[in-house]
């Protein structure tokens, strides 16, 4: 992926040396934390994980005080890689204010906060466990840098261009949010068809990283060889069906919140060749099996 001189955003707000919250020691509160965990995994929804962790304390427990990051040095390849995440970030600004504009609209840019360990967000406290993630709350994007390493490490997605796909899905998530259709599939909740809801959303933030791909690349000429497969790849690792068979050895569909490996390869691809948000539309109106 080509960057060389390319725009930071300025709309990073670098996190890293700030406290987090302090995690659960002992006491009642790990095993609610872990609950928590699993639940924001399922569901994609950081408000409701919270809201389990609370409810899930019965017992008090000691709290542990956060170490203070104020003067942490960070290596040149941490400093290369926060730069690169204002350039993904400032791509996608220019794409979405060419594309709103194109929608009679006007497109309000999020922040994007990093974070090293744990984070304070309108939608709760998260942990870097539970990865990048978008609160439409405060409307923006958290990401702690070191899950990039377990990207390339645990789930086999290397590459730069699998980095700004994942910049770019969460980004996804805010356009959801400014067009609407996350409250739309919020209202979803508790309802059967939750799921199913879920996995649109997810797989619509994936063809909206795919459409800011195409229209990216006509702006700058950034592709390099191997970059949209880096990120298809990506897509793959991160399905659900891959994840629950490196956590629990079988699948549930039933349960999936976010998509398939097909599915969210398919929906990036579709949004990179095509380059249009009517796709986008798409699927909201197609049947539940024609996702695949």
């Amino acid at each position: 992926m080509r960057i060389d001189g390319q725009e930071e955003s300025r709309n990073v707000e670098d996190g890293r040396r700030q406290r987090g919250p302090a995690p659960m020691a002992l006491g009642g509160g790990m095993g609610a934390l872990v609950l928590a965990l699993v639940v924001w995994f399922l569901t994609g929804d950081p408000a409701k994980a919270f809201k389990v962790f609370m409810q899930g304390q019965q017992a008090p427990a000691q709290q542990q005080v956060a170490p203070d990051n104020a003067n942490q040095q960070f290596s040149p390849e941490e400093e290369a890689l926060a730069k690169f995440v204002g350039v993904v970030l400032k791509d996608t600004e220019d794409v979405w204010h060419a594309e709103f504009k194109k929608m009679g609209s006007r497109y309000q840019e999020p922040k994007l906060k990093l974070f090293t360990g744990s984070v304070a967000s309108a939608c709760g406290n998260a942990s870097a466990a539970v990865g990048p993630f978008y609160c439409p709350a405060d409307q923006k994007v958290y990401l702690d840098l070191a899950f990039y390493t377990q990207m390339r490490r645990q789930l086999n997605s290397p590459g730069d261009f699998a980095q700004a796909y994942v910049v770019a899905h969460e980004v996804g998530h805010h356009v959801q949010n400014l067009l609407g259709i996350t409250e739309k599939v919020d209202q979803m909740r508790g309802t059967p068809k939750e799921n199913q809801y879920s996995v649109r959303l997810e797989l619509q933030a994936d063809y909206l990283a795919g459409v800011w791909a195409h229209h990216a690349n006509e702006m700058r000429d950034m592709l390099e060889s191997g970059d949209i497969e880096e990120a298809i790849n990506c897509a793959k690792q991160i399905g659900d069906d891959n994840l629950q068979k490196m956590s629990k050895g079988y699948v549930q569909p039933e349960s999936f919140t976010h998509g398939s490996s097909r599915q969210r390869a398919k929906w990036f691809t579709k949004g990179f060749k095509s380059g249009s948000m009517q796709g986008a539309n798409e699927l909201f109106e197609i049947d539940y099996s024609e996702l695949e």
